[in-house]
């Protein structure tokens, strides 16, 4: 065994010790995601190059945000921080069209619950549905992430297609997307010194909470853990909202992004006086 192999082994065993040693009700887990955007190719032919620069930096912000996770063993809530926003930034979706907010993921592993309040053009939802499950493969590399133990997971799942490429695909044909992957890699690092099957956004399922997570453009990164905070926990299930599954809310976000894909499509199209 190597130096940094007894190292890991070390502040697994020393941290499990202190865990056993106190009653666990739970923790807050504060991380950072950040999100890659080609922000050179994205758009059609007919934006200008000053169009696409304000686009970008409308967006920057957005692609860089902090969640906390409050997590028992059985039970979660993952949700953005708020924050002010900067001057000539804000609008959130509203580009898309009218309005799209999307609320914290609750998720309940002893019940197999997903729920999540969302805000799409003036209409409330509550998506509601099982946990997605990803068939994990337990790697052996491991690293330490703070003061933390944590191991390698990885799994394949069906690659997303964003808003984004969603209003490409609704305006103009795009050749470009028939040679996207289908699949992608979901490489995420845990660790046992926390004995929660948690995690950030939907990820969940590993004998461990899940500290890290690179998903195609993103990456999610735990900076700091809480155990048993003195404030207690708010983890509340989501209720209001028109209920739907998720299959049912991807559906409607869809046909409304295609809506809207039209609508900004002609709107390009046009010129002064027509």
């Amino acid at each position: 065994m190597n130096i940094q192999s007894l190292f890991l082994v070390l502040a697994l065993v020393l941290t499990t010790a202190e865990l056993q040693a106190q009653q666990f009700d739970g923790g807050i887990a504060t991380y950072q995601s950040k999100t890659s955007f080609d922000f050179e190719n994205f758009g059609s032919r007919e934006m200008s190059e000053q169009m696409k620069k304000q686009f970008a930096e409308r967006m920057k912000s957005r692609l860089e945000k902090t969640f906390t996770l409050s997590f028992t063993k059985d039970e979660s809530i993952y949700e953005e921080e708020e924050k002010l926003e900067t001057p000539g930034t804000g609008g959130g979706m509203r580009f898309m069209g009218g309005g799209f907010s999307q609320g914290g993921i609750y998720k309940n592993i002893a019940d197999d619950v997903y729920a999540r309040e969302n805000d799409l053009m003036g209409k409330s939802f509550l998506v509601k549905d099982t946990l997605s499950k990803l068939d994990w493969k337990l790697e052996k590399e491991s690293k330490m992430i703070g003061q933390y133990a944590a191991f390698k997971a990885t799994a394949i799942r069906k690659r997303d297609v964003n808003p984004f490429e969603a209003m490409r695909r609704g305006r103009e044909e795009d050749t470009t997307a028939v040679d996207m992957p289908k699949e992608e890699v979901i490489t995420a690092w845990y660790t046992p010194q926390i004995p929660v099957s948690q995690g950030p956004d939907e990820y969940w399922g590993l004998p461990g909470l899940i500290l890290e997570v690179s998903a195609g453009r993103t990456v999610i990164l735990c900076n700091k853990i809480v155990i048993n905070p003195k404030e207690g926990l708010d983890i509340e299930t989501p209720k209001k909202g028109n209920k739907v599954s998720r299959a049912e809310y991807e559906e409607i976000v869809a046909e409304k992004t295609k809506e809207m894909a039209k609508r900004f499509g002609n709107g390009r199209r046009r010129g002064p006086g027509q």
